[in-house]
């Protein structure tokens, strides 16, 4: 019996993209599965690199930048909400808000402060020492937006940040971006409806 060949082949996610988001606009990626949406918002946050082509980021083209200095830009400059959520299981609501401002050396007072606020503002002031399983669906993605909000970056990244939640939580969620682009936030949303 003879070994199957397994050709790879070569799939192009983003061709011939051009495209330009000005500071405070509100902009909606839509398309199906697997159309390249996330690709491009990888791209965009400075999450991944281009094979090809440029990112030019507040005027500076970013393959001038090094891992760190990409790591630094997206901490202060970027939020980043995704559809999985992506807390820490077995950290309270007030720990993964923090989380970016631990990386950004923010003292542990201003730190909690700062948590308690932003947590207190979404509606979650009562549940800040719960844990994820404790939280529903719709509290644990507020939970996500605080953490993208907390070192007030001037652009969020939003990934299908309601694929996993009810019809209620996903309009409550979409509330919460529409007043951040209200208050002047680039907002870039991925969604597949």
């Amino acid at each position: 019996m003879a070994d199957a060949e397994v050709k790879s082949q070569q799939v192009i996610a983003l061709q011939d993209i051009s495209l330009k988001i000005f500071p405070g606009e509100f902009t909606s990626i839509i398309g199906p599965s697997g159309s390249g949406k996330s690709t491009l918002m990888h791209i965009m946050s400075l999450l991944d690199v281009p094979t090809s082509g440029k990112v030019i980021f507040e005027s500076t083209e970013t393959s001038q930048y090094s891992e760190e200095q990409l790591a630094r830009l997206r901490n202060h400059k970027i939020g980043f909400v995704f559809q999985q959520f992506n807390l820490l299981p077995r950290t309270s609501a007030m720990g993964n808000a923090q989380l970016p401002l631990v990386y950004a050396g923010v003292s542990r007072e201003e730190r909690k402060k700062r948590a308690q606020e932003i947590l207190t503002e979404l509606g979650l002031g009562t549940r800040l020492q719960n844990t994820p399983a404790q939280l529903s669906g719709g509290q644990q993605q507020r939970v996500a937006i605080a953490r993208a909000l907390i070192n007030d970056p001037s652009i969020i990244f939003a990934d299908e940040p309601t694929g996993n939640l009810d019809t209620k939580s996903g309009e409550e969620i979409m509330k919460i971006f529409e007043q951040l682009h209200h208050q002047g936030k680039t907002v870039i949303l991925v969604t597949h409806d």
